[in-house]
């Protein structure tokens, strides 16, 4: 990461929709239309967050749903020319701060298997790869890792730590 990027992040609402769909476009192969995304501001289950860069434009967004006490984050995204700055990350600790706050057992995900910087940033936050499913993603046809970080009553379960707690 060559510089870390100041943005807000908050609350998706509709007036993101023209550039969240503009940039699932520029991102993703198979992108989500603005109707689903429109849709999921409805959606109880789901929480979209937005990170607006100096000048009030869209850096980035993130997706988030949680089924009782568990959460899958659906989609990161980040303008190509605010990658590698620090936007996903700073998404991605909103919904661990989240998890954390509100007791979640787990957050998972799925990641392209040729998506090493993903894979990077999620293993550098405590995700760790618990599967695969094959031939997932289409266009081109590929393989998803499926990553997930645990919790503990609410709290962070450090690697080799539930031996030192008698678990």
């Amino acid at each position: 990461m060559s510089e870390h990027m100041n943005v807000h992040i908050i609350p998706m609402t509709a007036d993101h929709l023209d550039e969240i769909a503009a940039l699932e476009r520029v991102c993703f192969p198979d992108p989500w239309s603005r109707q689903m995304l429109a849709e999921e501001l409805d959606n109880a289950l789901s929480a979209f967050l937005v990170a607006l860069d100096s000048e009030g434009k869209v850096a980035g967004y993130a997706g988030l749903q949680v089924i009782l006490d568990e959460g899958t984050v659906t989609n990161i995204a980040v303008r190509p020319d605010c990658r590698k700055q620090g936007v996903a990350s700073q998404l991605l600790q909103v919904f661990l701060n989240f998890a954390q706050g509100n007791r979640l057992a787990f957050l998972t995900l799925e990641v392209r298997a040729s998506n090493y910087d993903a894979i990077a940033l999620y293993g550098s936050r405590g995700f760790r790869s618990v599967g695969r499913r094959k031939n997932y993603y289409e266009h081109p046809r590929e393989d998803a890792i499926i990553m997930t970080r645990e919790f503990e009553n609410g709290t962070e379960t450090a690697p080799g730590r539930a031996a030192e707690k008698g678990i």
